[in-house]
């Protein structure tokens, strides 16, 4: 078969796998010889504390794919080129000196991520070599999937029933990359160095391993192996923090460990097996596969509406007059730190904090919290989580704090206000969760947990629990918060758009 370019360079970034890659393939299968490389991209690394869970998670990922590349080329001088550097600038550097006819790379859709592509797109141009860009990440992107009238969808329900009717066999097909595995050639001596330690890009070693989270590949599999034998129940567990419900996958997700394709394939046959046999489908797989079809939602909102980075997809929220100034401040940190007196709330934070992962339920929690108890401007709780959680993704980050604010498409009424106290008692009912993150109040019973400000006098202190010393008093009383949010988003009301 004739082959469209000499060599290629295949640019691993969100997508660290060998099998059913789609940019991966291409370049397979268009060049004679093909190079693969991955940057830490100092643009976005330089602005990250030195002990970031993530970089650890990449790094230890990296060193899966390099062995995983190796054994794909039968050659033990092939593999990754792993650099550190402004990525913009370095990728047309290294197409120059490999001498290559064609970068291969699988789409991004954060606005960040598309002006470097944009830039890359020019600079490698004029060294004569081509930018190659497939779908990879999602099941359908940009302007796939749209309404009637040829617009991109604002509404979840109707996006999902057109992404389920559009969905075929095709889109979900693998990409067969070993087939074409021969083009994956020994790397230049000179280029031979392997995956660098994470203190050699000036990292600290995380609480990752202590953790038990699963990197690479085989991690991410090992995790669906899991939770596809729990896949039926999800509907009916995936709300109660202290039950093992979800995949745990979003941090394979976010980086590309997993195959989306593979992943939806599977909820796709459990949800809908009449399609070929007949035989009733799975309700927890449907759901499941619900969320994955939010996930595309939310990467084709910040595709076809960018300016949802730093403002409401809804622009009369942006006329609410959040609390500032030294109040707004002493409320953010005492949410940041988990000291509200609320204590799923300050359990959740707990969480993310020690972890970097936030059970999906308690994240409409806390950013509930946030904005309608406490005032605070989303953007800063959204921000706090690009910091803080292991699978961060621009787009589902900003989706997931616009609903709770009320601010975003098919977000909840801003008059829906979620009762931390109620929240608790519904999905922690006996406590579990929170006595696990917050030690000093494990001896209180049941009932008085949820808020303890209520728990008889006696109760608190035969469980050695003082409101003020040993666990913070309330920093805001919810009937009182909830008032003052209604009043503070009177301003959408009288724009008349609610």
């Amino acid at each position: 078969m004739d082959k469209t370019y000499d060599r290629g360079l295949m640019w691993f970034r969100r997508d660290l796998r060998c099998t059913d890659n789609a940019a991966l393939y291409h370049a397979l299968k268009s060049c004679k010889q093909v190079w693969c490389v991955f940057v830490f991209d100092r643009e976005i690394l330089d602005v990250l504390p030195r002990a970031d869970r993530r970089v650890e998670f990449i790094r230890e990922s990296l060193v899966e794919l390099d062995e995983a590349l190796r054994a794909l080329a039968g050659d033990a001088h092939a593999g990754l080129i792993v650099r550190h550097a402004a990525a913009v600038d370095d990728i047309p550097k290294l197409a120059h000196e490999l001498g290559v006819q064609a970068v291969f790379v699988n789409h991004d859709y954060e606005p960040q991520a598309i002006a470097r592509d944009a830039k890359e797109f020019g600079a490698l141009a004029n060294e004569g070599v081509a930018f190659r860009s497939y779908k990879d990440q999602v099941i359908f992107e940009r302007e796939e999937v749209l309404t009637q009238m040829g617009k991109p969808y604002g509404v979840f329900t109707p996006y999902k029933n057109a992404w389920l009717k559009k969905l075929d066999t095709f889109y979900l097909k693998p990409y067969p990359v070993e087939a074409y595995a021969a083009a994956l050639k020994a790397l230049p001596e000179a280029f031979r160095g392997g995956v660098p330690a994470l203190e050699v890009i000036g990292f600290e070693r995380t609480n990752l391993s202590e953790l038990k989270i699963p990197t690479g590949a085989s991690g991410g599999q090992a995790l669906f192996d899991d939770f596809a034998e729990r896949m039926d129940q999800y509907g009916q567990t995936r709300d109660f923090p202290a039950i093992k419900g979800p995949s745990y996958l979003s941090v394979h997700l976010r980086f590309g460990t997993v195959s989306v394709r593979a992943l939806a394939a599977a909820a796709y046959r459990a949800a809908y097996p009449e399609q070929a046999t007949g035989a009733s489908g799975s309700a927890g797989a449907a759901v499941w596969l619900g969320e994955l079809i939010w996930r595309d939602f939310y990467f084709q909102i910040l595709f076809n509406f960018p300016k949802v980075v730093g403002h409401a997809f809804k622009p009369e929220y942006d006329l609410i007059k959040w609390e500032q100034g030294k109040r707004g401040d002493e409320l953010f940190a005492a949410w940041c730190e988990g000291r509200t007196g609320y204590p799923l709330v300050d359990a959740a934070m707990a969480q993310i904090n020690q972890t970097g992962y936030m059970h999906n339920r308690l994240r409409m929690v806390v950013a509930s919290f946030l904005t309608k108890d406490l005032g605070i401007d989303w953007r800063r709780g959204e921000a706090y989580f690009a910091l803080h959680l292991n699978d961060y993704d621009l787009s589902a980050n900003n989706g997931g704090w616009q609903w709770a604010s009320s601010s975003g498409c098919d977000a909840q009424p801003y008059f829906r206000i979620f009762n931390p106290t109620s929240q608790s008692q519904k999905f922690d009912a006996d406590g579990k969760f929170i006595r696990r993150y917050l030690p000093q109040l494990a001896g209180l019973p049941d009932a008085a947990l949820h808020a303890p400000w209520l728990a008889d006098p006696i109760e608190r202190l035969s469980a050695g629990v003082q409101l003020g010393k040993t666990y913070p008093e309330r920093i805001v009383k919810h009937d009182e918060a909830r008032e003052k949010t209604l009043e503070r988003y009177a301003v959408v009301k009288k724009s008349g758009k609610e």
